[in-house]
């Protein structure tokens, strides 16, 4: 899994760029990166096509709980 954000990143667009494609402003895809639990599931469902990767290979969630989930494998 990997997060919101690097999905975007892997894909090569800036959140400039990523708000064109899901219509939305900058800002809301910022906020998304952060905590997408309360993202809109018609803005879900156009992950893969927008940035190539499946929406079950995204994390959901609150990216500080991402990453203590990582810290918490080693």
């Amino acid at each position: 899994m990997i997060t919101l954000e690097a999905a975007r990143v892997n894909a090569g667009y800036s959140q400039q760029e990523a708000g064109k494609l899901f219509g939305v402003h900058y800002q809301t895809v910022a906020k998304w990166e952060q905590d997408n639990s309360k993202m809109p599931y018609n803005m879900i469902e156009k992950i893969p096509i927008i940035y190539h990767i499946s929406k079950d290979n995204i994390f959901f969630g609150n990216k500080n709980e991402f990453i203590r989930l990582l810290r918490g494998r080693r």
